[in-house]
């Protein structure tokens, strides 16, 4: 395969979509969070984020939720506040279904920023704290499963499965 054919499909005119690895280090600005580590999903349709609900409140006539997000490998946890758009029935790999919060707030993946919807859910089980679902990922990104951390800068990207 020459080096062309193996470019990312595009729309005509428009840039290459950039490369996501199968794990990635993301931004959440409007939260306060950064280097999250997220693991690329594109089988799950909406993205994830590990919270705790602690309170929900309105405010200038708008719906809010107050949340803790906990890195336990870090010891630390930020409280955050972002407004609730949603309530949404999303079914787990387990395939269960649950009715989960779904937030509207900007998430960077490398150099590029846009909103993004956002399940909170317990992920206290996950290896990572997010998932980033194919939604997120639409006319945005491909995915190159094989490798790791392409769009984390100071990460090395990494080839394979290493956890």
């Amino acid at each position: 395969m020459d080096k062309e054919s193996a470019q990312p499909l595009a729309k005509a005119g428009s840039n290459p979509l950039a490369t996501v690895g199968w794990r990635e280090k993301v931004d959440l600005p409007e939260l306060g969070l950064k280097s999250v580590p997220a693991k690329i999903d594109s089988g799950a349709r909406t993205s994830s984020l590990h919270a705790i609900i602690i309170d929900q409140f309105a405010r200038d006539g708008e719906n809010f939720v107050r949340f803790a997000v906990d890195f336990g490998d870090q010891h630390v946890r930020q409280v955050c506040e972002a407004v609730h758009v949603d309530w949404r029935g999303i079914t787990s790999s387990n395939g269960k279904t649950q009715r989960r919060m779904i937030i509207k707030t900007p998430l960077k993946i490398g150099t590029l920023t846009f909103r993004a919807e956002i399940s909170l859910a317990d992920r206290s089980d996950m290896k990572f704290p997010m998932l980033i679902g194919r939604s997120s990922l639409r006319r945005r990104f491909v995915v190159d499963s094989g490798h790791s951390w392409l769009q984390t800068p100071g990460m090395q990207p990494a080839v394979g499965h290493k956890p």
